[in-house]
């Protein structure tokens, strides 16, 4: 009975856990180039369950056939499962619609790859395009951190630029002029080569290989959340009703041991 107990506390603790990452994706429905993100679950360690002080067996082994047997002790009777846990958080790198918002400091990443930003952390990559020029002519994202060109430096847009286009390569060009080549990265390994770091950012998981992006970056457009609302709330749904049917299985496990303490040893 106690593990009955751990094993439907350890359900409960992982569908917890579970909701958790279901209401981060809803709460970032509508951020810019937010990714989802699922929780992945697995079993504790199972046990072997044996059938153990068989006397037919001891005496006779019915497998044996001209001194072969396939017989090596007890049968295996099945798995005792005992309790889940969340195995890894995993990211859903697939790519987000696209939505026009004509500004021409809105840019988007279709394909792999990855701005960079300078933090106060250090230099971090994200998808978000989101950008506006500061007061002082830098290229900056809303967190106000300072956009990076592929040499790592920040890019400042004339004060006089009335018309600026960021060409598919990020090329940037003030009417005519060219200013500096927008970087665009992504790291070999593929997208496990990076991790949340949250604000939109992600940093490199370990010191993967930085190579130029091979996406191509659109103008006037930002990438959506990959998040889809609908099928979100089914698995929240589905994550609620998991989460009850552990819990009345501690209730049913908790009446069980009540019984056996109060009940059973007072009428023997």
């Amino acid at each position: 009975m106690w593990r009955g107990l751990y094993t439907a506390a350890t359900g409960m603790i992982t569908e917890s856990y579970r909701t958790d990452v279901i209401a981060n994706n809803l709460a970032n429905a509508n951020t810019t180039s937010y990714k989802r993100d699922d929780a992945v679950s697995k079993d504790f360690e199972p046990m072997l369950m044996r059938r153990i002080d068989d006397y037919s067996m001891r005496q006779r082994d019915i497998t044996t056939f001209k001194g072969f047997s396939l017989y090596s002790g007890a049968p295996v009777v099945g798995e005792l499962g005992m309790g889940s846990q969340v195995d890894e958080v995993a990211t859903d790198f697939s790519q987000g619609s696209f939505e026009t918002t004509g500004n021409q400091f809105d840019l988007a990443i279709s394909g792999e790859g990855y701005f960079m930003v300078d933090t106060p952390q250090g230099q971090r990559y994200t998808r978000a395009g989101n950008f506006y020029r500061s007061a002082t002519g830098r290229l900056v994202n809303v967190n106000g951190y300072n956009v990076l060109d592929n040499r790592g430096r920040p890019i400042d847009i004339p004060d006089e630029a009335t018309t600026i286009i960021v060409g598919p390569t990020g090329n940037i060009t003030t009417d005519g002029n060219f200013v500096a080549q927008l970087g665009l990265f992504q790291f070999e390994g593929g997208n496990r080569a990076v991790l949340k770091q949250g604000d939109n950012l992600y940093r490199p998981n370990g010191n993967p290989r930085r190579i130029n992006g091979t996406g191509e970056i659109q103008q006037g457009v930002l990438e959506r959340s990959n998040t889809n609302i609908v099928s979100e709330m089914v698995n929240l749904i589905a994550n609620y009703r998991a989460y009850e049917a552990n819990s009345r299985a501690v209730v049913t496990q908790d009446t069980m041991l009540d019984k056996s303490v109060n009940e059973v040893g007072r009428n023997t």
